[in-house]
């Protein structure tokens, strides 16, 4: 790292220390540029390029995690106040674009959530997958299917649970004996960060059988320097091989981890070759 480097991250990281210690005030971009005396265009270009997402986001990041905490003991109004926001619609807001869900529905952990779930066969061992009425909320390889459950319940802790396939779980699974194109038909009903949908929806537009980095994800993206934050949001997909994470190597070569291991990543991306080769001919 030269000296300009070394300078430019010293900013970035008082910036970060600066909206960490002052985002109950909600500080605008002017003020967090003229606190590390740089022109707000300039900072916002320098923080996006080493954070990976804009001063804007980081700050809407750090107030609904302070948020999250409040609310589960306090009123909607209250949790506003505390965390700096103008009212509870601006705390609407930030939840619906940041979690995926409202205020409401993150306190009571998914009361609302009508939840089907099955297990199912698929070439790389049994799958679980979940649906709500608006699409697939959760799919994930199931080695141990007492833990593939308890996995999804924790993830939404408080919804009505009922173990039965429905048209959107079957439609999802088609993808293991149909062409990858029939993907379009099949909804998802997904909770994650603006960041974290914007990775999973590019990761959508990757071709079976074909393989990109975390660095050309990054770049896609126009934040060439968000390799290691792509690896995070990849790694937190929440619907696997129909969100193909698996399809995301290192730059070198390596196949990289996968959270359902490596050899299983290993088969699913031969497989898919294989399949893309016959269709091709």
């Amino acid at each position: 790292m030269n000296a300009q480097e070394k300078l430019d991250f010293a900013r970035i990281a008082e910036a970060i220390e600066y909206i960490k210690e002052n985002f109950q005030s909600q500080p605008t971009l002017e003020n967090i540029a003229d606190k590390v005396c740089l022109s707000p265009a300039h900072f916002q270009r320098m923080f996006t390029a080493w954070a990976g997402v804009s001063p804007k986001k980081f700050l809407q990041y750090t107030s609904i995690e302070y948020a999250k905490k409040v609310l589960k003991e306090n009123t909607l109004f209250d949790t506003a106040y505390e965390t700096g926001l103008s009212g509870t619609s601006r705390l609407y807001d930030l939840f619906v674009n940041i979690e995926g869900m409202t205020p409401g529905e993150y306190k009571n952990g998914g009361e609302s959530l009508s939840i089907n779930y099955s297990f199912v066969e698929s070439p790389f061992g049994d799958v679980i997958v979940a649906s709500t009425s608006k699409g697939i909320c959760h799919m994930a390889f199931a080695d141990d299917k007492t833990n593939a459950l308890e996995i999804l319940q924790i993830k939404f802790p408080n919804a009505r649970y009922a173990q039965m396939v429905d048209a959107i779980q079957q439609n999802a699974i088609f993808i293991f004996t149909q062409d990858w194109s029939k993907l379009g038909e099949i909804k998802l009903h997904l909770k994650g960060t603006d960041f974290q949908l914007k990775v999973w929806e590019t990761l959508l537009e990757i071709p079976m059988g074909r393989l990109t980095t975390y660095g050309d994800i990054a770049s896609k993206l126009n934040n060439p320097n968000a390799s290691r934050a792509v690896g995070t949001a990849v790694g937190e997909n929440p619907v696997a091989f129909l969100i193909p994470c698996h399809r995301v190597i290192r730059s070198s070569g390596e196949l990289g981890g996968y959270h359902w291991g490596v050899a299983r990543k290993t088969a699913i991306i031969g497989w898919e070759a294989v399949r893309n080769g016959i269709e091709t001919i």
